[in-house]
């Protein structure tokens, strides 16, 4: 039996996946990790412009798309999508779809 384990992680987790975001919000838009918090609006808050935005949806995409086959991020729902706690719970919801 090897001695190593692994622990199964849910790919799902909102804090995980709040992590993962704020870190590519923060190097795309060149604020500190302090700056993006849960309520965060990611225009009016954060400044992002819409380069930003696909940018960062490129980058989730890329980041999750390793770990879940099939994760995408729909244009039609960055309309929908206003606050970091939005993009949060919109991908926790994709990957629990597509897992």
């Amino acid at each position: 039996m090897p001695a190593e384990t692994h622990v199964a992680r849910d790919p799902a987790d909102p804090s995980e996946v709040f992590r993962i975001v704020r870190s590519h919000l923060a190097e795309i838009l060149e604020v500190d990790d302090d700056e993006v918090s849960l309520d965060a609006s990611v225009v009016d808050d954060l400044h992002a412009d819409d380069p930003a935005i696909l940018e960062l949806v490129a980058a989730i995409e890329d980041d999750f798309g390793e770990r879940t086959v099939g994760f995408s991020i729909d244009d039609d729902d960055l309309a929908d999508l206003h606050t970091v706690r939005d993009y949060v719970d919109y991908v926790v919801e994709r990957l629990r779809s597509v897992g």
